[in-house]
């Protein structure tokens, strides 16, 4: 077994499309957002370390909350704020920016406090028990070096929004299971019992049963050294101020760099998202639903 598991969640985001902090968004009468559920699935797959990466918006009084749980629960917690100037030289002007620099850039944030195979996922995506469970064999079963990453997806039929078009990585694979290329798409929607999205000015129909990525990722802590060299690239391409530097394109390139190869997995889990502010109340009624079941306590953490 491996001594050391760990959660990094990206919780850094605005959520401009949601109108709010989702990240700490109570779902249901309890109080717990989407990542409480998410870190109690991951203790109780053996997961024993969380970091968390936030933004200055997170209000004090819910990381006393989540410090407080962590004691109580026997888990180690860090947090990493995702800021502006982390890893960009003294000189570049980034005055003009509003947003971070996105996901590859907050998990290079956490670097400090990384040193073993980790999960990384978002904060406002419920994954659900057994993808944790999955990643924790995994993990234990040394299928994660500085040589083979995974990623585990879902099929893009289930990861829709009655409320809007959603942004998914669509996944191509080889023979073996192994990622050839990942594309983001920022259009996908239902439309007419078809699921398309635009691209170049076109609508593309897509396979509902085609394996997207919705940043469940199992790395190894070597992936530190190329998301800095890369970032320092993106940096020096001199981004427009709404440029993000994203986890699959970093991905993509070491692939192309024969750095790495990633296996990607099936998930066991139903994947549910708050995209919207209207998507709440589907994961509400599920996760009520499970509690009913006994799948969760009433209470996660009393």
């Amino acid at each position: 077994m491996s001594s050391k598991k760990t959660l990094l969640i990206l919780a850094g985001g605005l959520g401009s499309r949601y109108k709010g902090l989702k990240q700490i968004d109570g779902i249901t009468d309890n109080g717990s957002p989407i990542m409480e559920y998410s870190i109690y699935d991951a203790l109780e797959a053996g997961f024993n370390k969380i970091v968390i990466v936030i933004n200055r918006f997170i209000p004090e009084n819910y990381k006393d909350r989540l410090e407080n749980i962590s004691r109580n629960n026997n888990f180690e917690l860090q947090w990493v704020y995702q800021e502006m100037n982390r890893y960009v030289p003294e000189n570049f002007d980034h005055s003009e920016r509003q947003k971070p620099w996105g996901t590859a850039h907050a998990v290079l944030c956490a670097r400090e406090f990384i040193r073993e195979p980790f999960v990384m996922i978002n904060a406002d995506d419920f994954y659900g028990k057994e993808i944790y469970q999955l990643a924790s064999k995994e993990i234990d079963l040394h299928h994660i070096s500085d040589s083979q990453f995974e990623l585990i997806g879902y099929p893009l039929y289930t990861t829709l929004s009655d409320n809007g078009t959603v942004a998914r990585g669509i996944c191509s694979l080889d023979p073996e299971n192994y990622l050839i290329h990942i594309e983001e798409q920022t259009s996908i929607r239902k439309e007419n019992n078809l699921i398309v999205y635009t691209e170049n000015g076109k609508d593309i129909e897509a396979d509902p049963d085609t394996l997207i990525s919705m940043n469940y990722f199992v790395f190894h802590p070597v992936i530190f050294n190329s998301l800095e060299v890369y970032f320092r690239s993106f940096i020096s391409s001199n981004p427009l101020p709404h440029q993000e530097f994203y986890i699959p394109s970093v991905i993509q390139k070491m692939i192309n760099e024969r750095k790495i190869k990633v296996l990607v997995k099936t998930s066991p889990s139903q994947w549910i998202g708050m995209t919207y502010s209207g998507d709440k109340n589907m994961l509400k009624n599920y996760l009520e639903t499970a509690t009913q079941l006994k799948r969760y306590p009433k209470d996660l953490w009393n």
